[in-house]
């Protein structure tokens, strides 16, 4: 009787293993996927462009725009009272807010 050693033995119950869990992750990984295309399609998205959306969102937020500048806000304030928009007060008071850098 030939002698086998263990590696040749253990090999192919190493490979079966291996493959299962390869397998075992691949399916996880397409389960998960049509799970978030289920819940994006619930919530009103799009998931196909929804990085895109989230992407223009973020960009055009308030957050991310540029600082405006005194003189802007300032010249913003006199078209305000100029339309009657706000008041003498509101105008004064919105001023010194913005000559104070708040």
């Amino acid at each position: 009787m030939p002698e086998t050693s263990i590696a040749a033995d253990v090999f192919p119950l190493l490979f079966v293993a291996v493959c299962v869990l390869v397998a075992v992750g691949f399916v996880a990984t397409i389960a998960l996927m049509f799970r978030n295309v289920r819940k994006v399609r619930r919530s009103g998205h799009d998931p196909f462009t929804l990085q895109a959306d989230l992407t223009t969102r973020a960009l055009n937020s308030a957050m991310l725009a540029p600082a405006r500048t005194a003189e802007d806000r300032l010249h913003e304030l006199d078209e305000l009272q100029h339309r009657h928009v706000i008041s003498a007060e509101e105008y004064v008071r919105a001023r010194e807010r913005v000559l104070s850098g708040q």
